[in-house]
């Protein structure tokens, strides 16, 4: 595994930019394609995160997000809603060539697990599919996406976030919070920095930082890390790519279709799954699909849907064209198919 250095030579953006940040794994994986086990680790200015797959006028109190000059970012894999700020770290994994671990969110996790130990923080482990959590309270989650050969597997890492805030910004599903059996997110998550011992519960995020990065890799001092520094070629490329496709409204915000009908809801071991359709004739006449699922194309369900009779064997028929599992997840077809016509009951 090595750092790359997405600090150095950065011109004329903040390291705190989500935009910029959260745009770079695109360009790390696809273009710069350094071979084996690339690593970055970030902090963000208050931004909120979405999913590739999400959508955001669902997701997100818009209002509150622009009253508080939050930034809303969406990232290129999948995964659900998250909140940034300067109390919160992004460390992500670019895996060049080697896609034997793309689902495996405890083997990229490990280094953080192992440095935060090292740290003196007991009982941190991984907990359900993609959390890392320390006496039982998630402290970061991860999402992943694979394109060929190629991984990038992340997530966050909560140092001294402001849980109140994101509370405030985040709309989450109550279906999915009574399924894990607590009352809102505050109550399920934690920082770390009141948990770690002295000096690290003395830091500040910057700070804590570079101490985490030593012990991921195993050093005393940062310039012993086998590191690549970005060039002023990959930065023209990231500020072309950010000026014309990340940092656009109509890839972060994405466009309402305002469908007649949505119906959102959460299952276990697979996450939230949202249709926004209309019915026209009795046949489906727009349908799209929503989720905070990492794989597949969803939009090959939306094409399948279309023209299919209103009823439990049309919806049906087209989930199966569709290829469901492959492009929601494992559920039984009925599950989606009740969640389509649930009004209806």
């Amino acid at each position: 595994m090595f750092l790359i250095d997405i600090h150095t030579n950065r011109p004329g953006f903040s390291a705190y930019d989500p935009i910029v940040n959260q745009s770079l794994d695109n360009y790390l994986m696809n273009d710069l394609a350094l071979e084996g086990r690339g690593f970055i680790l970030y902090i963000n200015a208050p931004s909120v995160i979405i999913g590739r797959n999400q959508n955001a006028y669902d997701e997100v109190d818009l209002n509150y997000l622009q009253d508080n000059e939050i930034t809303l970012v969406r990232r290129s894999s999948g995964g659900g809603a998250v909140y940034h700020d300067y109390g919160n770290l992004i460390f992500e994994n670019i895996h060049v060539g080697d896609p034997s671990h793309a689902t495996d969110f405890a083997y990229y996790a490990e280094p953080i697990i192992t440095a935060l130990r090292a740290m003196g923080l007991e009982n941190v482990e991984m907990q359900g599919r993609n959390d890392i959590t320390v006496n039982g309270l998630k402290c970061s989650g991860m999402a992943t996406a694979r394109i060929g050969n190629n991984v990038i597997s992340g997530g966050t890492l909560m140092f001294d976030l402001d849980t109140s805030q994101a509370g405030k910004v985040l709309t989450p599903n109550k279906a999915k919070l009574a399924t894990k059996g607590v009352q809102s997110v505050a109550k399920r998550v934690t920082n770390l920095k009141p948990l770690l011992p002295e000096p690290f519960n003395q830091m500040t995020s910057e700070e804590f930082r570079q101490e985490l990065l030593k012990r991921i890799f195993k050093v005393d001092d940062i310039k012993d890390i086998e590191t690549y520094v970005l060039t002023d070629e990959d930065w023209a490329i990231i500020k072309e790519r950010v000026d014309n496709f990340y940092g656009t409204d109509e890839w972060n915000f994405g466009k309402n279709p305002g469908f007649d009908h949505y119906q959102r809801d959460y299952f276990v071991g697979v996450g939230t799954v949202a249709f926004n359709f209309s019915v026209s004739d009795g046949k489906i006449s727009a349908f799209k699909t929503y989720g905070d699922m990492s794989f597949g194309n969803p939009s090959v369900i939306d094409e399948a849907m279309l023209g299919q009779s209103f009823d439990q064997a049309g919806i049906q028929a087209g989930f199966e064209k569709g290829n469901y599992k492959a492009n929601i997840g494992n559920l039984e077809v009925e599950q989606l198919v009740d969640l389509v016509l649930r009004e209806k009951a």
